[in-house]
C-alpha cells in the first residue's frame, strides 16, 4: 500500500515513520504549518526544519499552510491529504496519535471522507516504554519546548536519554509521558532512516520556566 506520513519532525512522528517504512511503501511525508504554538491539532516550534528532515530521509514532501483553529485546520489537512493523493497515488495515511481521541478522530474523520485508509501504529500503546523504544532505536532526539509544571526551561537542548525517561515516569501523573498534549515538543537530529543527521548552528531559548521554546534559527544536515 501507498501511504504518506503525517509528520512533524518530532520523536512520535519520526517513530511513525519508522514503523510505517517496515510495513508500507512510503512515498511522501505530509506536513501542516500552523500558524503559532496556539494550534488545536498540530505541532509548531521549528517545524520548518521538516525540509531538511525530509532531505535526510529522500522522501518527498508535501507541506501546507494552516491556520490555528479546528476548522481551519481540518480543511488544511483535507487539502494537503488530496494534494498527495492526487501527486503520489497515496492510498493510506500513516499518523503518530497515541491517546488523544480528540486528534485521531479528526484525523480519521478526513481519511474517511476522501476514501484513505488511516492506520495509527502507536496508538494506546504505553507512552514509557514508547519512549524507551526510541532510545532503543538510536533516536537522536531534543527538547524543544515546555508547557506546563514541573518541565522547567534547562529541560530544552537536552537529549532524551534514560534518565529523562525515568523523569517523565516519576511525573506521569502530572505531565503524560509522551508529551501529546502539547506539555513538550520535540526535534529528531537523527534516526535509523537518515542518510544525513542534523546539525544546529545556533538556537535562541525564549520564555521562562514551564512555558519556553528553544528555536532553531540555523541548521544543516551532515555525514553521519
Amino acid at each position: 500500500m501507498r501511504v504518506c506520513v503525517l509528520y512533524s519532525g518530532g520523536k512520535d512522528s519520526n517513530l511513525t515513520l519508522y514503523k510505517a517504512y517496515q510495513e508500507f511503501e512510503v512515498v511522501c511525508l505530509v506536513t501542516l504549518i500552523p500558524r503559532s504554538e496556539e494550534s488545536f491539532l498540530f505541532h509548531y516550534p521549528n517545524v520548518n526544519l521538516v525540509k531538511l528532515q525530509a532531505e535526510a530521509l529522500n522522501i518527498p514532501l508535501v507541506m501546507e499552510d494552516t491556520p490555528d483553529d479546528e476548522a481551519g485546520s481540518i480543511k488544511a489537512l483535507r487539502y494537503v491529504l488530496k494534494k498527495a493523493r492526487e501527486k503520489y497515488g497515496v492510498e493510506g495515511v500513516v499518523t503518530g496519535a497515541i491517546r488523544s481521541t480528540y486528534q485521531a478522530s479528526r484525523f480519521q474523520r478526513v481519511c474517511w471522507d476522501l476514501k484513505l485508509w488511516c492506520f495509527n501504529p502507536l496508538w494506546l500503546k504505553d507512552e514509557i516504554s514508547l519512549l524507551r523504544e526510541v532510545l532503543e532505536l538510536g533516536f537522536e532526539v531534543i527538547f524543544t519546548r515546555v508547557a506546563g509544571y514541573p518541565l522547567r526551561k534547562s529541560l530544552l537542548g537536552r537529549r532524551l536519554d534514560h534518565d529523562i525517561i525515568e523523569f517523565f515516569e516519576r511525573i506521569r501523573r502530572f505531565v503524560n509521558p509522551s508529551g501529546e498534549g502539547g506539555e513538550y515538543e520535540t526535534l529528531v537530529l537523527d534516526m535509523p532512516l537518515f542518510r544525513r543527521r542534523i546539525k544546529i548552528l545556533d538556537y535562541d531559548v525564549v520564555g521562562e520556566d514551564y512555558d519556553a521554546t528553544l528555536i532553531v534559527r540555523r541548521a544543516e544536515l551532515i555525514e553521519k
